[in-house]
């Protein structure tokens, strides 16, 4: 039976953190402006279901986005964290646990010959960069239009006119000076990217790119397209960053990206290593990471990096990531997609595409396949927005903007699915009818 949602207690809650919280919210995509309405508040989470403050359950297709690769509040994760507690919230100073867990993700990734902790991805990313920058001494940095890394002033670019151009802000407060060392190239674009290190290669430090980028819907590289931007940069004297802050041991135990045909010199990690506390992750070739102090000259700190509950959090998590996990991950994500393509069509709503990579799901109100930030700026996000509420009526909580990634947790199986079918066609249906 449909609900209005969000819950009185919820828009209660909403008006009052307004009046001290900017927007009412700690990051911008949870204030709902993107798809209108107050945002919902949670009051806790059990497995694949969320529940609000007004006692409303949700189907959680977001997942703190990414991060809650096993569900919410899995219990050996928040037992582990519980016992770190009791031993000391933080101590700014080595505990056993930083390295444990660096152990346990380089035996899966041994791209990440050294690594450092950080508390966030764009933390990561942000070090990543300036590591980079540090060991070729060049300014420059290439990134792909519709990839988003972090709100760090440097990568918050767009792309100009043309294939690959100087980028200018995307947002207030970031000198143009500072963008202006960041060219932007499309994605699943070789000759754009050969053109530009054409152009640029002696001046660009470092390329970086998500193997299956996860921030313009779910866009996943086309055949030999990372090989291309490996061999492109290599030639160059350039580093490759592999972003896996979003796929890293969420597509598979491990990263990804050298599967996909990229070579990279550097990595970043977040999300699901931290088992749903916050942490980031950047790490690679010995030669690259010993350039970072106390062995060399690029400096990187924190007093809260490699922090105790973070660090329990991921050890929980990552010892649960069996290849049953996997399996079970690929086979709701598959069956999400194929419901979705299904009920679309039973209710009439075209265009819509839907692109998936594992637990990863994008859908599109627009023509299919999307291969760029082009394609993903073309889904009609009035659409997008009629589907979210006509879905969180019915007790489905989806990304609260129209180019997020759907992500489908362990805990998320057949049963789940059936249940919130229900939920997607009345989404699909007052997306029609606003047509």
């Amino acid at each position: 039976m449909s609900r209005k949602a969000p819950g009185p207690r919820s828009r209660a809650l909403a008006r009052r953190a307004s009046r001290v919280l900017v927007g009412g919210v700690d990051s911008p995509v949870r204030s709902f402006r993107a798809v209108g309405g107050f945002p919902v508040f949670f009051a806790g989470g059990r497995g694949a279901y969320l529940t609000d403050v007004d006692g409303r359950r949700y189907l959680d297709l977001v997942g703190s986005w990414g991060a809650n690769l096993l569900g919410n509040a899995p219990a050996p994760v928040v037992a582990a964290v519980r016992r770190a507690a009791l031993h000391g919230l933080t101590f700014g100073a080595p505990s056993p646990l930083e390295h444990e867990l660096a152990e346990r993700i380089r035996s899966a990734a041994p791209a990440l010959e050294r690594l450092r902790f950080v508390s966030s991805g764009t933390e990561a990313v942000m070090s990543a960069v300036r590591v980079a920058r540090g060991y070729t001494g060049r300014p420059k940095i290439v990134k792909f239009a519709g990839g988003y890394h972090g709100h760090s002033d440097g990568l918050l670019a767009r792309a100009g006119s043309g294939v690959a151009t100087h980028a200018i802000p995307d947002s207030a407060g970031v000198p143009a000076a500072i963008v202006g060392e960041t060219l932007v190239a499309s994605y699943n674009d070789p000759e754009g990217v050969a053109a530009l290190f054409e152009r640029h290669g002696d001046t660009i430090a470092a390329v970086i790119v998500e193997p299956v980028a996860g921030n313009m819907g779910v866009v996943p590289p086309r055949a030999g397209f990372l090989r291309s931007v490996s061999t492109a940069a290599h030639r160059a004297g350039a580093l490759v960053i592999a972003d896996e802050v979003i796929t890293g041991f969420r597509l598979r135990r491990g990263t990804i990206h050298e599967s996909l045909g990229l070579s990279a010199d550097l990595v970043t990690l977040g999300k699901v290593v931290g088992g749903g506390m916050p942490i980031g992750a950047y790490g690679g070739r010995k030669a690259v990471m010993e350039t970072v102090a106390p062995l060399g000259p690029v400096y990187q700190a924190g007093t809260l990096s490699g922090h105790p509950l973070a660090m329990a959090g991921g050890l929980a998590m990552l010892g649960r990531l069996t290849p049953a996990v996997y399996r079970r991950l690929e086979r709701s994500g598959a069956d999400l997609e194929a419901r979705l393509h299904r009920l679309a069509r039973e209710e009439r709503v075209a265009p819509f595409a839907v692109q998936r990579v594992g637990s990863m799901v994008g859908a599109f109100f627009a023509r299919g396949p999307v291969v760029d930030d082009r394609g993903a700026a073309a889904t009609d996000r009035s659409r997008y927005r009629r589907f979210f509420h006509g879905a969180l009526d019915g007790g489905v909580y989806l990304p609260p903007s129209a180019l997020e990634t759907i992500f489908v947790s362990a805990a998320i199986g057949p049963r789940e699915l059936a249940r919130a079918e229900p939920a997607f066609r009345a989404g699909f249906r007052a997306a029609h009818r606003g047509r």
